[in-house]
Order: C-alpha cells, then structure tokens, then sequence
C-alpha cells in the first residue's frame, strides 16, 4: 500500500477486505469511519429506539463484512450499506409489530405547546407511516438522497419512489393538522 489508506476509494476499500488481515483491519476501520455515522442515525430514525438501532447498526456491519466472502462486484457501498441497514430495520419493524393507531394521533392533547412536543409528534407521525412510505421519506428528508439513487437502491420505479415521497408528506400532515389547528387557537 503505498498510498494513505484515506485516500481510497470506497470500492477499492472495499475489495481490501479480502486482503491480508492487516490491510483488511485498516480498509474495515476506514470504511466504518466514514459510513458509520450516517447508518447508525438511519437506524436510529427508521425504529426510533436507540437499543434497537445499536443492534441493527452491529448486524449491518457484520453483514457487511460477511458480503466480501461472496463473489460480488461492489460499485456503491454507502448505498449497499443502506440497503443492508434498510432491510434489517424492517425485519425488526415486522418482528415488533406494536400496532399504531392512526386516530390515537387525531386528536391533540392540550399540553403545552412546544418544540419538543411538535418533534414528538412528528415522530409519531413517521411511525404510523407504512413502512413503504417511512423508508422513502426518511432515505430523501434525512438523508438526503436524491429521488433516482432511492429508486437505484430500492430497485423500484422512479415514479413509484414519487409517489411515495408524495404520500408520505401527506399522510404527515393529516397527523399534525389537529395539532396545527389547536396552536392557532392560541396564536
């Protein structure tokens, strides 16, 4: 190795994983450095539990790891991390089906107003989403991924990544409108 190990790219980092185990320690140790952050938030959004998360965020690096055992060509790995993250978070979503009622968020309570109340409720009203829709909307509101690299990664219609998006936004403000409605009674 006769460049710094930073200055790889994540493909060719990646295809050191089956190097020898020193320069597989450090190609893993960088790629864990510039994807863990962004998985680890993903996961914790996606099943809004930190425990979970953690444990979630372990298997998909472990996965990850085991996926250099098969023969693949590798030519996105933050989008393959992802995918392995996403498809782990709803496993556990099918698994801990604590089902939400979409009226118990219809009527406001009259707590007091605040952010942190209005963040609570937004986060009720992305766990009442579809699955289908929550993970759309969380891959384009929160990180950042633009409509065709969701479609890339998902390997579903750009129109179908669309309309999802559209959805999602919608079924979002039919959640807070009651809540919307009662803070300008007191504006």
């Amino acid at each position: 190795m006769a460049k710094s190990i930073e200055k790889y790219s994540d493909n060719d980092l990646y295809y050191m994983l089956t190097s020898d185990k020193k320069t597989a320690e450090k190609a893993f140790a960088e790629l864990y450095s510039r994807h863990s952050p962004r998985i680890f938030a993903y996961c914790r959004r996606f099943l809004g539990n930190k425990e979970d998360a953690q444990d979630v965020f372990q298997e998909t690096f472990i996965r990850f790891l085991d996926s250099t055992k098969q023969d693949r060509v590798m030519t996105n790995v933050p989008a393959f991390l992802l995918r392995i993250a996403r498809n782990l978070c709803v496993n556990v979503k099918r698994k801990d089906k604590n089902p939400v009622s979409f009226e118990e968020y219809m009527v406001p309570d009259n707590h007091e107003n605040d952010k942190s109340e209005l963040l609570t409720l937004i986060k009720m009203a992305l766990d009442v989403l579809p699955e289908e829709y929550k993970d759309i909307f969380i891959l384009r509101e929160y990180d950042g991924l633009s409509y065709q690299e969701i479609s890339e990664m998902l390997e579903v219609p750009l129109s179908t990544v669309k309309i999802r998006i559209f959805r999602a936004k919608q079924k979002i403000r039919d959640v807070l409108a009651p809540y919307m409605k009662e803070i300008e009674k007191y504006n």
